[in-house]
C-alpha cells in the first residue's frame, strides 16, 4: 500500500468525508426546507424533511437523554475498537466498515447534542435559522436527528380481499433516514457479509488481550 494511504489515513479520511457529507446535507435541509416539506425527485426517492428524537431511522426507544448517552458510549466503543484494529494492521475493507459505523453513530450525536443549540425550531411554516437570536429550540442534548431520504420504492395498497389489510396503503420502503444512517447500515451490511468471520476473530482476539 502507498505510504501515504496508510490504515490511520484511511480511516481517517472516511471519517472526515462521511462527518461533512452528512452535516452538509443536514444543514441544508434543516434550513432550506420547512419542516415535513417534501421534495419529489422521482416517483421512487424524494427528499422529506422530518425530525426525531430517536436512533436510526426514526425509531424511538426510551428517554431522549438515554439515547445521546448511548450513543455517545457506543461511539468511545467503536473508536477504541478501531484505534486497536488500525494498530494491528487489520484488513483495509474491515476498517473502512468500522469507520462507516462510527461516523455514522457520531454524525447523529452532533444533531443530538448541538443542533436543539444551534437552530430554531422547524415548523410546517416556518424555516429553522442557525444560531436565532432567541436561542435555539432546546437545551444541549436534547437536539432532533434531521432525516430526510424517502424511498417508496413500492406504493400502492392491498386488495381488498386480503383480511385485516384489505384496502389498506403499502409502501417499501417507508423509513426516512439521513446520510450517517445509511453510512451505519451500509458499513454494517458489508462487515458481515463480507468480514463476519473476521469480526468474529478481532473480538476473540480482544477478549484474550
Amino acid at each position: 500500500m502507498n505510504k501515504f494511504f496508510t490504515k490511520g489515513r484511511i480511516a481517517l479520511l472516511v471519517i472526515l468525508s462521511v462527518l461533512i457529507t452528512d452535516q452538509v446535507i443536514k444543514v441544508l435541509v434543516k434550513t432550506g426546507m420547512y419542516w415535513h416539506e417534501n421534495i419529489r425527485i422521482t416517483d421512487w426517492f424524494h427528499i422529506y424533511f422530518t425530525e426525531n428524537n430517536g436512533m436510526a431511522f426514526g425509531m424511538e426507544i426510551f428517554g431522549k437523554l438515554f439515547l445521546t448517552l448511548f450513543r455517545m458510549v457506543a461511539v468511545a466503543f467503536i473508536g477504541w475498537f478501531l484505534i486497536k484494529m488500525v494498530k494491528q494492521h487489520a484488513k483495509t475493507g474491515f476498517i473502512v466498515c468500522v469507520s462507516l459505523i462510527l461516523t455514522g453513530a457520531l454524525g447523529n450525536i452532533v444533531d443530538s447534542v448541538f443542533y436543539g443549540v444551534l437552530f430554531s425550531e422547524s415548523t410546517l411554516s416556518q424555516v429553522a435559522t442557525f444560531l436565532p437570536e432567541g436561542g435555539g429550540y432546546a437545551p444541549l442534548f436534547y437536539g432532533k436527528v434531521v432525516d430526510m431520504f424517502y424511498f417508496p420504492i413500492i406504493d400502492t395498497y392491498w386488495p381488498d380481499w386480503l383480511p385485516f389489510v384489505g384496502g389498506d396503503r403499502f409502501i417499501f420502503f417507508s423509513p426516512i433516514f439521513n446520510f450517517a444512517d445509511a453510512s451505519i447500515s451500509c458499513g454494517i451490511i458489508v462487515l458481515l457479509l463480507f468480514y463476519g468471520k473476521y469480526l468474529n476473530q478481532s473480538l476473540h482476539g480482544l477478549k484474550q488481550s
